[in-house]
């Protein structure tokens, strides 16, 4: 466990910090927490703590990017940790816990995720558990780590093409790329088809293992109003991934 050797963190902890704990979002959506922009394709990086990396989890569960909802629960739980949090992967840690794919996206995901019976091959009652005392167990991260905005907006995924793009390919390379491989043969969840296509760009470059993927998964915001619809198409086929995916590692391990 530790930090991803990206992070930005020391350069911008000081920042979230002199924040009044009642910020606006265009206090952080600002240009002292700009990383890049692209003016042409309408896009803006910002900056949010999301860099502590859990390298021994057996599930890595992939987004595309955080969004301002997510962004901003992470600097309330860096301007929180202030007086009872000391060191910074502590803190980086207490971000992923409370921010990651918090809300509605995380009943959603919990839901598909006991119907296809993670729980049962991890042991634990429910995956509502990777959220609280099993957390060990996960590693909750986005294909690009930084929240994207396309025209001040969350970006999906979509427009612009991901991969097409060059300031979203470089920041997949130089974030999630790295990042996934300092863990070992973990199960990985794409979550939507957005996602699933960088990932099957990376196993092509042999940054992971097609193989470890559960490919099928919908993207589970609000706005995917196919996602039941998606996930009823995939359920067996998923289901079956899983018993192979967990009876190789039986054999590995």
């Amino acid at each position: 466990m530790g930090i991803a050797n990206f992070s930005n963190f020391t350069q911008f902890k000081d920042l979230i910090n002199a924040l009044p704990a009642d910020y606006s979002d265009k206090m952080i959506q600002s240009e002292q927490f700009l990383l890049e922009r692209d003016e042409k394709k309408k896009l803006e990086i910002y900056y949010a703590p999301f860099e502590y990396v859990n390298e021994r989890a057996k599930v890595v569960i992939v987004g595309i990017t955080p969004g301002l909802h997510q962004m901003k629960k992470s600097y309330s739980t860096v301007i929180n940790a202030r007086g009872h949090l000391h060191s910074d992967e502590e803190i980086l840690h207490e971000v992923k816990r409370n921010s990651s794919f918090e809300g509605t996206m995380r009943k959603n995901l919990v839901h598909m995720l006991d119907e296809l019976g993670l729980h049962t091959y991890l042991n634990i009652s429910s995956t509502q558990d990777l959220f609280n005392e099993a957390s060990h167990l996960v590693h909750t991260t986005s294909v690009l780590t930084y929240p994207v905005f396309y025209n001040g907006k969350n970006y999906s995924g979509t427009t612009p093409n991901i991969l097409k793009t060059d300031l979203l390919k470089k920041n997949i390379m130089e974030g999630f790329a790295t990042e996934i491989g300092t863990i070992e043969r973990p199960l990985i969840i794409p979550l939507g088809v957005n996602v699933s296509k960088v990932l099957n760009y990376l196993a092509g470059q042999d940054y992971l293992d097609a193989n470890n993927m559960l490919l099928g998964f919908p993207h589970l915001s609000g706005g995917n109003g196919h996602r039941h619809k998606q996930f009823a198409a995939n359920k067996e086929q998923m289901k079956m991934m899983l018993q192979h995916y967990f009876s190789k590692e039986m054999t590995i391990g």
